[in-house]
């Protein structure tokens, strides 16, 4: 299962997968072509940024331009948190924020452990709905669009925390602001 996901991202393909929160649209966060189309799939518009899934820190060291001591409780917490960071590096142009910016997490789940690790990438994290629908708490909650938008489903039916991340941001003076509890 892990060889057949990290085989269609390696495709450039999107991949339907379980996380630590929520049931994600995945692809290859370091494409630009892949990163559109999961902006195509959820009728999403395109400058609102992405998250992206790292496998541990010496991975988000080479995918933004530092990571600020005020981020270092967040990435230890047992909570899954995505953290802004002021600046990404190495990803898709397309996935950052206006300003640069990038949220990644660190996600506590061995699956996707497994699958970012043997890819050697970050992978996107995106909840599998359409913009501005509910996200869904179940596979069984998942749109078809969704469904049948995506080229590998990846055949867990696990249940995850069904709550998305907190997310944190750390601006460039180092200031923390809680952007979703």
């Amino acid at each position: 299962m892990i060889d057949a996901t990290v085989d269609v991202l390696r495709q450039k393909k999107l991949i339907l997968y379980p996380t630590d929160t929520v049931w994600g649209i995945g692809g290859d966060a370091t494409d630009p072509k892949v990163v559109e189309k999961v902006y195509r799939l959820k009728r999403r518009e395109d400058h609102k940024a992405l998250i992206v899934l790292v496998a541990h820190r010496d991975m988000l060291e080479s995918y933004v331009d530092s990571i600020p001591e005020e981020a270092i409780a967040f990435l230890e917490d047992h909570r899954p948190t995505t953290v802004i960071y002021p600046k990404g590096v190495g990803l898709a142009t397309n996935l950052l924020g206006e300003d640069f910016s990038i949220g990644i997490r660190i996600p506590k789940h061995s699956f996707c452990q497994k699958v970012i690790e043997q890819f050697g990438k970050p992978i996107i994290s995106t909840s599998a709905n359409i913009s501005g629908e509910p996200t869904p708490h179940s596979f069984e909650q998942i749109a078809s669009d969704i469904l049948e938008g995506v080229d590998y489903i990846v055949p867990l039916r696990e249940t995850s925390t069904n709550q998305p991340s907190r997310v944190v941001k750390i601006d460039s003076k180092g200031a923390i602001h809680i952007l979703r509890p």
